[in-house]
């Protein structure tokens, strides 16, 4: 009688197991290491710290030009608790206000005085995520009330300055909430291109890389080999109808986002186009240097990710990166993703043109043809 369990057959099952997975340190990289790697970098940059840090654009005037402290419309608040800059490097905020709370967490505002113009910009671009205006003798806060960071700026600056939007006995409200209504304020207005964006990474990285190692890993592409193909064609093919499928799968957005929620395009259209081929290009070329040696299908999902996953946390996607620190905003802004990101959005919101985006699209086709001359110079069959 065959026993049900048998002990010794899996263990040596068991055995086999591990020590094909010890062949191969590539996937014990990418499935224990790279995961505690990611959570270790997101842990840094989603945990709670204990400083909130919130900036705001304060409106200059003719008749508050001046860069005096009691200029703002919450100066006693802030002469109690500005922070002296004096002897410090030079700083690009006007001035700093730290506010100590042990229960809630401390808040640190950063105020800008700048142009309404200008401001507009800033908050388009999620550098600043608030305005205030007090050029008619009453303090007006202008932001997005969909915006849930404004909303808590907005409401903790109120308190903070003592403002009271609310009418008291009758007495006139001293400040007022004015919704913004410049085309390209709202959320919908970021995020968008950055879904767009993302679109084509996503598709470039898993429709090209994961579609070539795949093939690979099947032993079509070793049939292939014996046909008179060559392998530039090949992987030109493979790039075409990927490019061709984003910019439909980008159409149908676009439309739906139009229709749905009155998305606007300020810039050329041209220009968009130019752009947006310019990031297919250098996603494409990517793709075909991370898929070009490796044949086993977990480490090409490891090495897609190490590409693909940094870049949508930092690149600006879903947030500004302006809430990741100084020293690696020059980093994150010279990425891929977040260079295609940024023109797509000027283009989008600050209606862009040929003359602002000629630089970002010719960087990306640059990365993408040299990371496509690399990835071609050592494509293997097999």
């Amino acid at each position: 009688m065959n026993n049900i369990l048998r002990p010794y057959q899996l263990l040596q099952l068991t055995k086999a197991f591990s020590l094909e997975l010890l062949r191969e340190p590539g996937v014990l990289f990418w499935g224990i290491l790279f995961p505690v790697l990611m959570a270790l970098g997101l842990g840094f940059a989603f945990t709670k710290k204990p400083v909130t840090l919130r900036k705001v654009a304060v409106i200059e005037t003719a008749s508050h030009a001046d860069s005096s402290v009691k200029s703002l419309p919450f100066h006693k608040w802030l002469e109690i608790n500005s922070i002296k800059e004096a002897g410090k490097k030079p700083v690009d905020y006007s001035w700093k206000a730290e506010f100590k709370d042990n229960q809630l967490g401390d808040y640190i505002f950063l105020f800008y005085r700048m142009e309404w113009d200008e401001a507009v910009v800033m908050l388009k671009r999620g550098t600043v995520s608030l305005m205030v205006d007090d050029s008619g003798g009453k303090t007006e806060y202008h932001f997005d009330p969909l915006n849930s960071e404004a909303h808590l700026t907005y409401m903790k600056l109120a308190a903070l300055a003592g403002d009271d939007s609310a009418s008291v006995a009758g007495v006139r409200p001293q400040s007022s909430v004015r919704p913004m209504t410049v085309p390209g304020t709202r959320y919908i207005d970021f995020l968008l291109p950055g879904l767009i964006t993302m679109g084509v990474m996503m598709s470039c990285m898993w429709g090209i890389s994961y579609g070539i190692i795949e093939k690979r890993s099947k032993k079509l592409l070793r049939r292939m080999v014996a046909t008179p193909l060559k392998k530039s064609h090949l992987l030109m093919a493979l790039i075409t109808v990927r490019i061709v499928m984003n910019f439909i799968e980008a159409i149908i957005l676009l439309l739906f986002a139009m229709l749905v929620f009155d998305v606007k395009i300020q810039g050329s259209i041209m220009s968009l186009i130019a752009l947006y081929f310019a990031g297919n290009v250098a996603f494409s070329g990517i793709a075909v240097f991370v898929s070009s040696h490796t044949s086993n299908t977990e480490v090409g999902n490891g090495l897609i990710n190490v590409v693909v996953m940094p870049m949508m946390v930092l690149s600006g996607i879903f947030f500004s990166y302006q809430n990741f620190p100084d020293w690696s905003l020059p980093v994150i802004r010279n990425l891929p993703l977040t260079i295609m990101t940024d023109g797509v959005r000027s283009i989008f919101n600050e209606g862009a043109g040929f003359n602002e985006i000629f630089l970002p699209a010719a960087i990306l086709l640059v990365t993408g043809t040299l990371f496509f001359a690399a990835g071609l110079r050592i494509f293997k069959w097999h």
